[in-house]
Order: structure tokens, then sequence, then C-alpha cells
């Protein structure tokens, strides 16, 4: 553009700017004429000159007429039909539709000029839902998480088991030995030609090593299965020499929480080797991201040939694959650390490089399950014909069981299985104790008479001289034993266990109205008393006051006996006699 048009269409936009109403047209016709363009093509080149003035924000920017609630109910019951594929069944406004039937969300908004309501359109709840956070796109989002770090070479293994695309088959007039499946004839909706070929199935093991990303990759048979994973480890745990470097035991082995994984074998090869076996929570599989993407090498850089090399049987893949794995670890630098995986993995230092037992005591130990024995009072348990101390293991209690194995770099000595405060397994090892021709134990495990020794307090014990100089406010056993002795009370008497009782505060009750019982005792009747025997007793209640002008009131008013409850009334009777009343008299006359 020269810059005599440009000064034109800068006057050209001052001069509509300034126009009124309904002059702007005889502008762009004046204009155009003289320029020699298009209508179009003047707007189009003001609009390259001109700075536009900023779209006003609307008062009401990032708000919505649907709540937060509406649009988390919305979302949970759109959610709830969703398949495990992340599907969603349930179309957004036909659940808009049922929640607003049902009286569980509005989903509406209010004209504040007119008062109108107004159902909210779906572009508004879903701008709505995607606001707030809630839309599923947002949700099925992987969740933030830290980077995971192992300290050096073999600190951490990870371990998993995939399906090769080779199927070992039958020998046949078509296929020799081991090749490529056809999808046509396999696929999953013909399950009888699939259980056909399930023992003869090829699957592979993929192991790295955390630090150095070095992969260790072994084809086996038949299904995946605790057995097999056994094999594969240890033959990983060997030293194979050359560059096949990658060998010794691991202090972590991390793995998916699979069945086979978690096999009693796999448990007992991990436990007597030392090594500490992670599942992790089912539906992590980003913690064993390293091993994921390891099979997804394998199938690129090494199976992805197979097509083009053939092999007859399962030791010639083997074979192939520990050829590629050398080549591979050695030449591949690795992006995290900038190395060779094998280069990296060559920085391990010899505490840190356990060598494993063979291959037959790595068997031995897999089929072997620790035992549970008992904690004698010498601290000694018996497992396999011996006696092992395990006083040097933390926490032990006598009479308390521990799990034990043998120990697979020592024959003098043993195992114990035990867990520590993080919940993860430790190994401690302990020693046979030797016996002497007598039968008795040598060395540190006894004393000769004369002497004396005494083992270390175990936990039980600490504990119970914690307890004992806790209540009685001492601190040494000495003391505690001292104020136990003088009947001192437990916690220096501060402990009133019926406080309680005092502090309670209940509350007022008002009195019961009842009804009374309609239950009648039973009617006691004693034998009248004879005369003589009611004189003798009236006697010793009245003294001289008894005589015979009283033997004859009590003749004349009981004549068949006296009662004995009338006893005290008649002797009241005679000590207070009633004055006689009167006769009556007539007025004026004679006494009646």
């Amino acid at each position: 553009m020269s810059a005599v048009m440009t000064e034109r269409l800068v006057a050209v936009a001052q001069a509509i700017r300034a126009a009124g109403h309904g002059g702007k047209q005889a502008i762009y016709e004046q204009a155009c004429g003289e320029l020699g363009i298009s209508l179009a093509t003047l707007h189009r080149k003001l609009r390259e000159l001109t700075v536009k003035k900023p779209r006003k924000v609307r008062a009401d920017a990032g708000k919505s007429d649907l709540t937060y609630d509406e649009a988390l109910l919305i979302v949970g019951a759109v959610k709830e039909t969703t398949r495990g594929n992340d599907k969603v069944i349930w179309a957004l406004m036909d659940a808009v539709t049922a929640l607003r039937a049902n009286g569980l969300v509005r989903a509406e908004r209010v004209d504040p000029r007119t008062g109108e309501i107004t159902p909210l359109s779906e572009s508004a709840i879903r701008r709505a839902i995607r606001a707030y956070g809630l839309h599923i796109d947002q949700l099925t989002a992987p969740a933030p998480h830290v980077e995971m770090r192992s300290e050096h070479p073999n600190h951490v293994w990870q371990i998993d088991a995939s399906l090769c695309v080779l199927y070992y088959l039958k020998p046949s007039a078509k296929a020799q030995g081991l090749h490529i499946m056809d999808q046509g004839e396999f696929y999953k909706n013909k399950p009888k030609n699939l259980a056909r070929v399930m023992a003869d199935r090829v699957w592979s093991y993929e192991i790295t090593d955390h630090a150095s990303g070095w992969i260790y990759v072994e084809y086996v048979m038949g299904a995946e299965s605790g057995e097999n994973l056994c094999s594969v480890l240890i033959n990983a745990l060997q030293e194979r020499g050359g560059p096949d470097m990658l060998h010794g035991v691991p202090r972590i082995l991390y793995m998916d929480p699979g069945s086979a994984n978690t096999s009693a074998m796999t448990m007992n090869l991990c436990k007597s080797l030392g090594i500490e076996a992670i599942a992790h929570a089912p539906g992590s599989a980003r913690a064993t991201g390293q091993v994921e993407n390891a099979r997804n090498i394998i199938e690129r850089k090494f199976e992805a040939g197979l097509r083009y090399r053939p092999v007859a049987d399962l030791a010639e893949l083997n074979a192939l694959a520990a050829q590629w794995r050398a080549v591979f670890n050695a030449t591949l630098k690795h992006r995290r650390h900038g190395l060779t995986r094998t280069a990296a993995w060559m920085r391990i230092t010899e505490q840190q490089l356990v060598k494993a037992p063979t291959v037959e005591v790595c068997r031995e130990l897999a089929i072997a399950e620790p035992v549970e024995r008992k904690v004698k009072p010498s601290l000694r348990i018996s497992f396999q014909g011996a006696e092992y101390s395990v006083k040097d293991v933390p926490g032990v209690m006598v009479h308390e069981k521990v799990l034990v194995t043998r120990n697979p770099w020592r024959s003098d000595a043993a195992q114990v299985v035990a867990t520590n405060a993080a919940g993860h397994q430790v190994i401690y090892v302990i020693p046979r104790i030797e016996k002497d021709e007598n039968g008795f134990s040598q060395g540190e495990h006894s004393v000769t008479f004369g002497e004396f020794a005494s083992l270390a307090d175990t936990s039980a014990q600490k504990a119970n001289k914690a307890i004992e100089q806790l209540m009685t406010g001492t601190s040494s056993a000495d003391e505690a034993a001292a104020e136990r002795k003088a009947k001192a009370l437990p916690l220096a008497g501060k402990l009133n266990p019926y406080k309680p009782l005092d502090d309670a505060e209940l509350p007022t009750y008002m009195p019961r109205r009842g009804t009374e019982h309609k239950l009648t005792g039973p009617v006691v009747e004693l034998p009248p008393l004879s005369h003589v025997a009611a004189a003798k007793r009236l006697k010793a209640m009245l003294g001289e006051k008894w005589n015979a002008e009283a033997m004859a009131t009590l003749k004349g008013r009981y004549k068949d006996g006296v009662p004995e409850p009338e006893l005290e009334a008649f002797a009241e009777l005679i000590r207070n006699p009633k004055p006689q009343r009167p006769g009556l008299r007539l007025v004026g006359g004679d006494a009646c």
C-alpha cells in the first residue's frame, strides 16, 4: 500500500467517524470512486489501518444462571450412566429434562427487567459446566502426580507380562513353529479358536531397572502365571556375562496386582531374597509406566522384525531376544540421564550389587514357604533341626510367633521375615546356635556356672518397666520397687476413679404416676391364748396393777380365750381405766 493511498484512507476514516447518521454512505461511494476500488476492498483496507476499540466486557462476565450445585447434579447424573470405556450413554439435555421434571434442578434464568423465567439452553448449560470445571473432559484428565525417584541401579525393578504377537501352533503344512496369529481366524468373537491355542500362546516378561532404564525381556509359553514369573525373575537375577549386563538382587520389585504376580511362589522368593515386593493399587497403571514403555520399545524395535525373520521355537526366540537387549541397552542413549542404559547401570557400586544365589537355590526358595516358629524364653527358635537366636530381632517377644525361612547365602544362618513400622517387609539374619558334645550352646549363647550374664530386655520387658515407673512416678526400677514396697498409691493418688460420678450432671426427673398393686398380702391368724397364759403375760407387763379384779375383767371380756394382738390394749385399759359415765336423768325427776 502506497503512502498516498494510506493518507487518503486515513482521511476517509476520520470523515466517517465525524459523519452523522445517514452521511457515511456518500463518503464510502466518493472514496471508492477516487481510489478505484470496491466497497468491500475499502472496508478491508480501513480495518487494516484503524484500531478497533476493545469489546466492552459484560458486567456479568464469568457468571452463570446455573448454580454450582445444579451443575454438579447434572454432571453426576450423566456420569452415572457412563460405560467403562468412558462412553457417555445419557444425553446432557435428556438428563436436564429428567432432573427438571423431578424438581431436582431449575436450570433457568430470570429477566431482571420483566421477571420472565426462561429455561437455559443446552449451550448455556455446557458453558456453565465447563466454567465450573465439571466437564467430562476435565473430570477424566489424569490426576497430578509426583515423580518417583530411585537412588541407584538395582534399587527398583519393575516387571510386567504381555501377550506377544506370536503364537506357537502345532506344525502343519502351512505353518511351522512360531508365527503371527491370523486375526481373521482367531478374532475375539471366535472363542473356540482362541481356546484351542490358549496353552500355545507366547508371553513376554519385561523387566526394567528404574534408575538406568535397562530392559530385560524373556519369552515363555502358556499363560501369565506365578511359575513363569518366578522363572523369568530368577534368570534375570543371574550373572549371564558379556554385554547382557543386568543382574543381581534388587531392593524393591514393583509390579501389577495380578494373581500371578502376588502368588505364593513370587512372595516366597522375594521374602527369602530380601526383596520388598510392592504391587501398586488397582487402576494405577502409571506406577509401572516405565515397564509399559519398555513393552512399546520391544514391539517396535524387536518384535516388528519377526515378520521377516522367522524363529523355529521358543529357545531360538529367547536367544534372539538376548542378542537384541544386549545391543539395544549398550547403544541407544536414554533421554533422562543422557547415557546408554548399560553405561548407566555400570555405575552401580559393590555395596549396591548383591549377587543372587544359583538358579537351583532360587527355585528352592520359591517353593519353600516361610514357616511360623514360637519364640522360646531363651529368645531362640527351632528351625530345620537346629536352634537360632532371635535376640537381635527388633520387637521380638517370648511366646510370640515369627516367620522364618532359610538364608540363601549362608548355611549357618536363617532369616526372619518381619514388618517394620512403615508396613514394609524386612529380613533379619539370625545365627544358628552351635552345640558342644554335651548338647550345650557355645559362645555367647550360654554362660558357665559361676558366671553371670543376662539377655537384653525384650520390647515387652521394656514396656513393663516403663509402665511400672510411670505408675509409681519414679525414674528407675529400684525406685519403683521401693514405692511398691511402701504400698504407695498408683500415680501418687492423683487418679480418682470415681470422679466421673461426682462430675456427672443428671437431669431432674419428674415423679411418675403409678398404679397401686392389687395383690393382697396373706392374713396370719394366731390361736387365742388361754386365760392362764394371758395372765402370765399381763402380770409381767402390769406388775402390781395385776390383781383378782383385773383377772375377772379379762375373763369377762374374753370368754373363749385372749387374742395375742390385744394384750397390749388390755394392759393399757388396766393401767388407765376409763371413768364410768353417770346414768341419764329426767329433768325434775329421778335418775333412770
